[in-house]
Formats: C-alpha cells, sequence, structure tokens
C-alpha cells in the first residue's frame, strides 16, 4: 500500500472548490462584467482612460467598445475620471452642458 502512495501520479487538474486557496468569483460577489469593477488600489487618470468595460458585438453584429471611465475636463481645466456606471448620473450632467450653448440655450443637434 506504501508503494502504490509513493509511485502515484498527480496530473494538474481542476481542484475541487473547498479546496481552493481563494475564493472564487462568485463567493467575491464580482459583477457579471468584470470591466464594471472599480480597481482596489488607487489609479492615475492615464490608467483609467486605459479600461474597457465593454468590447464585443452586439445583437447586430456592430462591435461596441465602452470604456470603463469617461475622462471629462472641469471648467478649472482639471481632468476627472468619471465610471461608467457608479457616475452615470454625473456623465449624462456633463453631456446635458456640452449641448448648451453660451447663454444656456439648448443646442439640437
Amino acid at each position: 500500500m506504501k508503494d502504490q502512495k509513493e509511485n502515484q501520479i498527480n496530473q494538474p487538474v481542476s481542484e475541487d472548490w473547498h479546496s481552493q486557496e481563494e475564493p472564487n468569483v462568485k463567493e467575491r460577489n464580482l459583477t457579471a462584467n468584470p470591466g464594471d469593477r472599480i480597481a482596489d488600489e488607487p489609479q492615475t487618470i492615464e490608467e483609467k482612460s486605459q479600461q474597457v468595460a465593454v468590447d464585443s458585438p452586439d445583437i447586430t453584429g456592430d462591435h461596441i467598445k465602452v470604456p470603463t471611465y469617461f475622462i471629462v475636463e472641469e471648467p478649472d481645466g482639471e481632468k476627472k475620471a468619471l465610471h461608467h456606471v457608479k457616475d452615470a448620473e454625473e456623465i449624462s450632467d456633463v453631456i446635458r452642458q456640452a449641448r448648451v450653448d453660451e447663454e444656456g440655450n439648448r443646442i439640437w443637434w
């Protein structure tokens, strides 16, 4: 019996869920779309600007690419990264402001 254990060949196979050292995606309660996640560590505007939330074809076959963060410039010139989910309302406000002229009149395209 002892010789059997010594001669046993261990091949790389999937481990049972209960023997994993780290929690899996479901156990960590991650969103279905990894692009929606906000990094645990701070990131620069440049790093955020390169993240992609969606990069796939839609139902019509058109290829859709959506950034995780939208980079906007404040009136004082400061750049700000707005997360496409968390800051959706602020992104809408920025778009609304972009469609108004100097007198506050709505510009229709």
